[in-house]
């Protein structure tokens, strides 16, 4: 699903529960920037998705802005959830299959200790794939640590500096390369990184 999708499907569910529906709270849900919020809401609006109520705050005050849905709105929401879950399940067999293809690989090379850096959804399954052939990760590292993932203290990711190591997961769906600058800005050998997704020409990293 393309990132526009993604971010009127979450306006969209905002909106159905009912809260976060101020354009500062929906900038804050999404992450992006109170002008590019305005502008998605414009283009629901303009589609005929949500509608906007003005109500006043008490008497004599100024008005505020109330966002509902209409009924096509909730029908594309239907549609873009449907499509995210499809998506979704792709995304998750395709890096299930390229994982297993890869990470398999792994123990006839001779590379026994891997680390996994994130700690998301991919994360989990890179754990899943590791452990399905025996081995065991050193840890879970993310920028900061702290907390646990799947049990295992989560560890800030410049102490990977002071790991001896064969292989680093980057483990996330996400684009790898701000990852892969960091993980090299701490000390990891380019050679050593392996990422799900295919990084940029250039940058001495492998697809895991």
């Amino acid at each position: 699903m393309e990132r526009r999708g993604e971010r009127e499907l979450e306006i969209l569910t905002a909106i159905a529960e009912g809260d976060s529906t101020t354009q500062r709270a929906l900038a804050a849900r999404l992450g992006v920037a109170l002008g590019l919020t305005n502008l998605y809401l414009k283009r629901l609006v303009k589609k005929g998705y949500i509608k906007v109520v003005e109500f006043p705050r008490r008497p004599a005050a100024r008005k505020r802005l109330r966002y509902l849905l209409t009924g096509r709105g909730i029908a594309e929401k239907s549609r873009l959830t449907y499509d995210h879950m499809v998506y979704a399940l792709n995304l998750y067999r395709r890096a299930r299959q390229t994982l297993r293809e890869s990470l398999s690989r792994l123990p006839g090379a001779g590379v026994k200790r891997v680390a996994l850096y994130g700690t998301g959804e991919a994360a989990e399954l890179a754990y899943l794939t590791l452990k399905e052939f025996e081995l065991e990760p050193l840890g879970i590292y993310a920028s900061r640590g702290g907390g646990t993932f799947l049990g295992i203290p989560v560890k800030p990711v410049a102490e990977l500096a002071d790991e001896s190591l064969d292989a680093v997961v980057i483990a996330t769906f996400d684009r790898p390369e701000p990852h892969v600058a960091e993980l090299v800005g701490f000390g990891v050998a380019p050679a050593k990184i392996l990422t799900l997704r295919v990084p940029a020409p250039g940058s001495g990293v492998r697809r895991a």
